[in-house]
């Protein structure tokens, strides 16, 4: 991208937070009838990326989840995959052969996931690493020491870096909005990633809390929509960490399609970093088709 495209980040909009909140608040009145708000669950488990970001992972827990992404409930019918699964680099090769012939994709963390903190050098051989090994979607976190100093360019490049050795791996860009202080701050990593190339931009590592949250999520959206009115192309958004329960999913699903329209309504461009999510939602379609509410123990953790 030529420079003369790339905006002072220094400048970014400014975020009315009063409005934001009010619009929220408006957004979570909506009422949805049962029909719509089946196919809003079975498209919200859809857009699940199921994720194991543990020091005590190992092989068979990783199979294991994999397993749960290809079958999330085998006691309900017609219940779609979920989007991918997230795993540490040195995971991916496992998650691979596990999922192999499915539609479902291996996402990895990079960068010196969750801190962010180590040299450029470090950060692409942890990348390269997993695209090396089969990643189809890295998840970087961004170096918010940086960005809170205001060295907003050196975001910018290192962004651009990773996503120029990524070449057609998506990549997504974690802010981890719980450290960036202010919904203004969020508004402006935005701006940085969506511009250095970012294909999805995401709130968190799960890390951290605050996770998502609806205002955080809908000024994302914002800069996304601003983006796509300018340039004409679509980047994607991931809430991550903190939405646990069916009736938040299609909150947030309220809010993706009033702000960006339809065609962000699929797991192409939206996901939700939300592994016990899954549960809730399988909880509540079996509610609707066997009229019971089981208790969470129903379904398996992993």
């Amino acid at each position: 991208m030529s420079t003369k495209q790339i905006p002072d980040f220094r400048f970014s909009p400014v975020v009315d937070q009063v409005g934001v909140e009010e619009r929220i608040a408006r957004l979570n009145t909506r009422s949805i009838k049962k029909q719509s708000k089946t196919r809003g669950l079975k498209l919200a488990l859809n857009m699940i990326d199921l994720t194991s970001l543990e020091g005590k992972d190992t092989e068979g827990k990783i199979r294991q989840m994999c397993y749960k992404a290809l079958h999330p409930h085998d006691a309900l019918p017609d219940l779609p995959t979920v989007a991918a699964v997230c795993v540490y680099p040195v995971y991916v090769k496992t998650a691979k052969e596990a999922l192999k012939g499915s539609a479902v994709k291996v996402a990895s963390v990079s960068t010196a996931f969750p801190s962010g903190n180590a040299p450029l050098n470090v950060k692409i051989a942890d990348t390269k690493f997993a695209i090396d090994n089969g990643a189809d979607e890295i998840d970087m976190v961004i170096s918010r020491g940086e960005f809170l100093k205001g060295n907003y360019n050196f975001v910018f490049d290192e962004i651009a870096t990773i996503k120029a050795l990524c070449g057609p791996v998506r990549l997504k860009v974690i802010f981890e909005t719980g450290e960036l202080s202010s919904l203004d701050n969020i508004r402006r990593a935005s701006d940085i990633a969506i511009y250095a190339g970012a294909d999805f931009i995401k709130t968190s590592t799960g890390k951290i809390q605050p996770a998502a949250t609806m205002p955080v999520s809908l000024v994302m959206l914002q800069a996304i929509k601003d983006y796509f009115i300018k340039t004409g192309k679509m980047v994607g958004m991931k809430p991550a960490g903190g939405i646990s329960t069916s009736k938040s999913a299609l909150q947030y699903l309220v809010m993706l399609y009033e702000t960006l329209g339809p065609a962000w309504m699929t797991n192409e461009w939206f996901r939700f970093g939300a592994s016990s999510l899954a549960n809730d939602i399988i909880l509540q379609l079996e509610k609707d088709d066997k009229k019971v509410y089981y208790s969470g123990d129903y379904i398996g953790k992993d």
